[in-house]
């Protein structure tokens, strides 16, 4: 294996792609895929059917280290562009260079939990966002590598839209 990853240098966390939203910590979203359970006639027991494209809802978490006038403005009720800016180290073993690559996550959230922290002298408040997913998309390195966008049936990884062919069949 010539090239292997080593770990996140730092991260940055952006709102509307140019303004710096403070110091944080971020639980990026599980992805879980919807399933049908199917029994019957033919089957000896229960199967699960995985529906392609098809996810439970999607929650972001920020953990901020102090309050600020920005993170109270992630609160505000309403949808947040997030931009999560990742500096990442790879070493190439052949070359034996250490490499920098760069993630990029994009969400849209609307927040839903405002954890406001606690307040202690000479400590970080830790105060903590939790949002729901609209729409999150990875860059590597400027590469579009996942699109998930549940609300207009797109399920893009690694160059193919799980879910063209169900927005074919329904005219969207």
């Amino acid at each position: 294996m010539p090239t292997f990853d080593e770990s996140v240098i730092n991260f940055a966390v952006y709102e509307n792609g140019s303004e710096y939203a403070g110091i944080a910590t971020a639980t990026l979203p599980d992805l879980t895929s919807l399933v049908q359970s199917i029994s019957g006639a033919g089957i000896a027991g229960n199967v699960e059917a995985v529906l392609p494209g098809h996810y439970e809802a999607m929650t972001l978490t920020l953990n901020f280290r102090t309050l600020t006038t920005h993170t109270i403005r992630l609160s505000e009720p309403r949808r947040h562009t997030i931009d999560l800016r990742i500096a990442q180290q790879n070493e190439d073993t052949v070359a034996g260079a250490v490499n920098m690559q760069g993630v990029k996550h994009i969400f849209v959230v609307v927040p839903k939990v405002d954890a406001g922290g606690s307040v202690a002298p000479a400590s970080p408040s830790n105060g903590s966002g939790q949002y729901a997913v609209r729409y999150w998309a990875t860059y590597i390195d400027g590469v579009k590598v996942r699109e998930i966008d549940q609300l207009n049936f797109i399920c893009y990884i690694n160059g193919v839209d799980y879910l063209a062919d169900v927005r074919r069949v329904l005219g969207k």
